[in-house]
């Protein structure tokens, strides 16, 4: 590793900006797609520094350019969206949003990357060629970053050699977690209406029921990934929503499923969809209902970390964080970050840092009550150990585009 790395490291503190800016993100949370009063909080933010801010792209997305001479250039990404969640944390800088929340550690990612170009700024003589922070509204829907690819992003900025997108979640707080290969998994949710026929609720034989197909639907589900995915692979299917009728003596006319699905492959994804679709179609036709219809939506990518990337940046992590860089485990959650890599044709990595209290983390570890006793992300009482946190979120930022941005020595 080069010495760039530990130059611009060696003397970081984290500064009183940083606590500012994160607890006015996290005391006024917007949803995705209304991030225009965070969108100009980081609008305003970078106007301390000396890049090209390109804004608005796809919504209220930003992009900030900071060029230094010849060679890479590095995209790292953060998202800035809430969640519909009312904050039970007890911090003195919680939400004042009843039923709006930072519950995913937004607030922590968007600090980092404005903490990571400070320091760009600052040390222009350790590095040579183009740093771009890009700033995603609506993750959170998993909208945002495809939103930002429609709106002409990759004719707005230059081509990135690489892309990087980090996320905290529950672990020691400063723990870096890094993997290669698939790390978040594929999702898409799934609505499916089933008609069937309206009856008196006293005459179910006039009827064709709904309600009981929809039932039979949930009940089938369940055995798909037990019966048709093998052991050795990964696949969940979770019923978020069953809707079917408002009142007391009418069987209804339809009834409503939305299915939420994650994967690990495409292959594995392929053949759970069939399943589900031919489940569906099965139960409708044994029960004389319509033909059911499908609606994907929400669709989330494979999360696929470049390995060559990721051995290039994790030799660095490795050498700042010691043995807080650890291997990742597989994360069931989804995200939409590898829509922008994507749209580039650009190798990527995307790693997590861990951000629950230390004594906290530990008291679950020896209670075996980690499940039980620790928040994790989307919790009303989610709220991340701030200094450690923001202290490795920054570093790492910093240590994964030095590691193809750092001048020769």
């Amino acid at each position: 590793m080069s010495n760039s790395i530990t130059r611009m490291l060696s003397g970081y503190k984290n500064q009183p900006w940083q606590f500012e800016f994160y607890t006015s993100m996290h005391r006024a949370p917007e949803l995705s797609g209304e991030e225009r009063l965070t969108a100009q909080k980081i609008l305003r933010a970078l106007e301390a520094f000396d890049c090209e801010v390109i804004s608005p792209i796809g919504g209220y997305g930003i992009v900030a350019v900071m060029r230094n001479g010849e060679g890479p250039n590095v995209l790292m990404r953060a998202d800035f969206d809430a969640l519909p969640v009312t904050e039970d944390s007890g911090a003195p800088y919680a939400s004042q949003i009843k039923g709006k929340m930072h519950a995913c550690g937004h607030d922590m990612h968007t600090t980092a990357l404005l903490s990571a170009l400070s320091l760009f700024d600052e040390h222009r003589d350790l590095w040579s060629g183009t740093y771009i922070a890009l700033f995603q509204p609506s993750e959170e829907n998993g909208a945002g970053a495809q939103i930002m690819v429609a709106d002409g992003l990759s004719a707005k900025i230059p081509t990135p050699t690489v892309c990087l997108g980090q996320h905290i979640v529950a672990g020691p707080a400063g723990r870096v977690l890094s993997m290669p290969g698939a790390a978040a998994a594929a999702c898409d949710s799934i609505e499916i209406i089933i008609k069937g026929k309206s009856a008196h609720g006293s005459m179910p034989h006039n009827s064709i029921d709904p309600t009981y197909a929809a039932a039979m639907v949930v009940v089938r589900l369940q055995g798909i990934v037990g019966r048709e995915i093998a052991p050795s692979d990964f696949a969940v299917i979770s019923v978020g929503t069953l809707e079917s009728g408002h009142t007391n003596n009418t069987i209804p006319g339809s009834a409503r499923i939305v299915v939420n699905c994650r994967t690990y492959s495409e292959e594995v994804k392929a053949r759970l969809y069939a399943a589900i679709e031919r489940v569906v179609r099965g139960e409708c036709s044994a029960s004389g209902c319509h033909p059911p219809t499908f609606r994907y939506f929400a669709h989330g990518p494979l999360t696929n970390n470049d390995p060559h990337v990721f051995a290039r940046v994790r030799a660095n992590f490795d050498a700042i964080f010691g043995g807080e860089s650890r291997t990742a485990n597989r994360w069931t959650a989804s995200e939409d970050f590898a829509n922008i890599p994507a749209a580039f044709g650009a190798p990527y990595l995307y790693w997590t840092l861990g951000c629950t209290p230390r004594q906290l983390w530990q008291q679950a570890e020896e209670a075996g009550a980690i499940g039980e006793m620790v928040p994790v992300n989307h919790m009303a009482n989610f709220l991340p150990d701030y200094e450690p946190t923001i202290e490795a979120a920054t570093k790492a930022a910093v240590v994964a585009a030095m590691t193809y941005l750092q001048r020769k020595q």
